[in-house]
């Protein structure tokens, strides 16, 4: 299926609805769909439907946003530990690849900001080297206290990504079994809910983000698998950042479609 293109469908998978469908490579977003408290839209991974919390019923095909254009920075904004440091000595494209150093600590924030949404993150650790600690930090508030601003973190950092964290008097709920609350000398107190599953491909292989921010609730997928959710988010809207955390990361696809209510 050509990425990109809408295709009209009344049933993917075992979810039936007639509207309007996104394609994003093997990923297809529905966005047409009845609304109920939490009724589902279809992401298919692979040929596979997966439930996430639904938009609202959308008349028109939607509104995609291409974060990262494969060519360029524009549309982002880089905030370092060391004002000194220039964005683009940390973070450039590559042959379409977003390449981050992972030095100094920081993040590329976006400049628009977003409310309820789907967002596609394709990320990799470097080939060859050893992988570390990153994360796609989400509704983004204010400016940044040391390396962390106020936000809820879908982790990125090799063998935990899935988890979830919320800095700076962002909140989430989860299962008791799953909830964290962790004093921090560097970042305070913040709490965070564990993964159910580890679905990472080996380091140095693509892996692809499904994240679903949607009122209240973050529901995360990995590689085709729903490994979080969490609810209690006391964040209504904000900005996007893909975090440089000491190992050098690469990312391209970066993609968002918004939610309406």
């Amino acid at each position: 299926m050509e990425t990109g293109r809408y295709v009209r469908a009344a049933t993917i998978g075992p979810v039936a609805r007639d509207g309007w469908y996104r394609t994003f490579g093997s990923e297809v977003l529905s966005m047409r769909t009845v609304i109920t408290a939490m009724v589902l839209t279809a992401v298919l991974w692979m040929g596979q439907a997966v439930a996430v919390p639904s938009p609202a019923v959308a008349a028109d095909p939607p509104a995609v946003v291409t974060l990262f254009d494969g060519k360029s920075l524009d549309g982002w904004v880089g905030r370092l530990v060391d004002p000194n440091v220039k964005t683009e000595d940390v973070w450039s494209v590559q042959d379409g690849i977003l390449v981050c150093k992972g030095e100094p600590l920081g993040y590329l924030e976006t400049k628009q900001a977003f409310d309820d949404f789907i967002l596609v993150v394709e990320w990799r650790w470097a080939p060859g080297k050893e992988p570390g600690n990153s994360g796609v930090l989400l509704r983004i508030n204010g400016e940044p206290i040391g390396f962390m601003p106020k936000c809820v973190e879908a982790q990125l950092k090799s063998g935990s990504a899935g988890d979830i964290w919320a800095f700076r008097g962002a909140s989430v709920t989860g299962p008791e079994d799953r909830f964290r609350k962790v004093d921090n000398p560097a970042l305070g107190e913040f709490v965070g809910v564990g993964k159910i599953e580890a679905a990472e491909n080996e380091p140095g292989q693509w892996n692809k983000y499904v994240i679903v921010c949607y009122e209240d609730t973050l529901t995360l997928f990995v590689n085709g698998k729903k490994v979080n959710e969490a609810g209690g988010l006391n964040l209504d809207a904000g900005t996007i950042g893909l975090q440089s955390e000491g190992a050098e990361i690469h990312f391209r696809t970066v993609t968002l479609v918004p939610l309406s209510h």
